[in-house]
C-alpha cells in the first residue's frame, strides 16, 4: 500500500465539498477521483477542487483500479447499496455518519467487510479532532475522577422545508439521526453504546421527523448521561463531562477547536489552531488503518458502530418512528 491514499469520492453534495477540500490538510491522502450520477456534476466538482478523473457513475467511481479509498457522501438512506457496492469492488470504505438508517442494514455492512477482510469505519469526525483526543487523555488519566454525567447537545433552526432532506420522512430525515448521532456517540465514547435504562420524549412535525429530541441514559453506579439534539432549534452545541474531582467543557464539541479541564478551581484550556475543518484526520486514520493492515479503527470500532445505531432504533421505537421504505 502506498503512503499515499487515493481517495474516491462517492458523491457532489455539500458534506462531498467538506471532506475533499479537507484532504489537502490530510498527510496521508488526496482527493484522486469523484463518482455521480451524472457527468456534469462530476466533472463540475473535479474542476472545483482540482481532483484527476470524473466518473459518470458510481459503478465507474468504485471500479477504478487507481483508487484506494472510497468517501461515500450521499445522504444516509442511500450508505447501506452504495457502501456495499464500494465493498464489492474491494475498496477500503469511510461512510459519513449516520453509517446507516438502522441496525439490520449496518450490520450487513459489517458482515460483508469482515467476511471479506475489508476496511471500513463510520465517518463520525468528532472523534479525531485534536481537542477531542486530549480530552480522551485526561479521562484516561483520571483527571476529573470518576466520571458521573455526560450532557451533550446538537441542534440548529433550519429553514422549513417540507421537501428537504432534514423533514422529509422518505430522504430519512428528523434531529435523530442526522444531529442526534453527534451527542450520542459522544456518550458512548465515554460510557460505551449500551446503557442500562434509556428515556427519551420527541417532537414529531408535520412531516413526520423527530424536529427535537431529549435523552436521559443510565448506565448505572451514578453515571447518566443527558443529551439533546434538533433541526428547528438552536442548541448551545457544548458538551460537558463531570468527574468526582472536577469536569471538563468542549465548547462547540462536534467540531471541537478547544477543551476545558477544571480541576479545584483551576483551568487548562486544549487550543487546537487547525487551519482544516477538521475532516482531514478521520481521512488520516483511515490512511494509517491501511498502510498498518488493520480492518477497522480503534477510535470508532465497529462493534460500536453496530450498538450506536441498536440504541438508535430502540429510541425511534419509544417515538413509533419508522421510515416509509423500513
Amino acid at each position: 500500500m502506498s503512503k499515499t491514499i487515493k481517495w474516491g469520492i462517492l458523491g457532489t453534495g455539500w458534506i462531498a465539498s467538506q471532506f475533499t477540500k479537507d484532504l489537502a490538510y490530510a498527510s496521508n491522502g488526496e482527493a484522486y477521483a469523484v463518482g455521480s450520477r451524472h457527468a456534469e456534476s462530476a466533472q463540475k466538482f473535479a474542476a472545483e477542487y482540482r481532483i484527476k478523473k470524473a466518473h459518470a457513475s458510481y459503478e465507474s467511481l468504485v471500479n477504478d483500479p487507481e483508487v484506494d479509498a472510497i468517501y461515500v457522501a450521499t445522504p444516509h438512506p442511500f450508505h447501506k447499496e452504495n457502501v456495499l457496492l464500494c465493498l464489492r469492488a474491494g475498496k477500503a470504505v469511510l461512510c459519513e455518519k449516520p453509517f446507516t438508517v438502522n441496525a439490520g442494514e449496518v450490520e450487513e455492512l459489517v458482515s460483508y467487510a469482515r467476511e471479506n477482510k475489508l476496511f471500513l469505519m463510520e465517518g463520525m469526525w468528532t472523534r479525531f479532532l485534536p481537542a477531542i483526543c486530549k480530552v480522551r487523555e485526561w479521562l484516561d488519566e483520571g483527571k476529573i475522577g470518576e466520571i458521573k454525567l455526560v450532557k451533550a447537545d446538537f441542534g440548529f433552526r433550519a429553514d422549513y422545508d417540507p421537501e428537504g432532506r432534514l423533514l422529509n420522512p422518505t430522504l430519512g430525515g428528523g434531529a435523530l439521526l442526522d444531529a442526534g448521532i453527534y451527542p450520542v456517540s459522544f456518550a458512548s465514547m465515554i460510557f460505551g453504546a449500551k446503557p442500562e435504562h434509556v428515556w427519551s420524549t420527541a417532537h414529531i412535525g408535520d412531516t413526520g421527523v423527530d424536529e427535537e429530541f431529549s435523552l436521559l441514559f443510565s448506565y448505572g453506579a451514578g453515571r447518566t448521561a443527558q443529551l439533546n439534539g434538533a433541526v428547528r432549534l438552536g442548541l448551545t452545541n457544548e458538551a460537558y463531562i463531570y468527574g468526582t474531582d472536577g469536569y471538563i467543557r468542549i465548547p462547540s464539541f462536534l467540531n471541537a477547536y478547544t477543551a476545558e479541564l477544571h480541576v479545584e478551581g483551576n483551568v487548562t484550556t486544549f487550543e487546537d489552531d487547525r487551519e482544516s475543518i477538521g475532516y482531514a484526520f478521520e481521512a488520516e486514520e483511515l490512511g494509517k488503518c491501511l498502510i498498518e493492515g488493520r480492518t477497522e479503527s480503534s477510535v470508532i470500532p465497529l462493534d460500536e458502530s453496530v450498538s450506536i445505531m441498536k440504541l438508535l432504533d430502540q429510541i425511534r421505537g419509544q417515538w413509533g418512528l419508522r421510515y416509509p421504505f423500513e
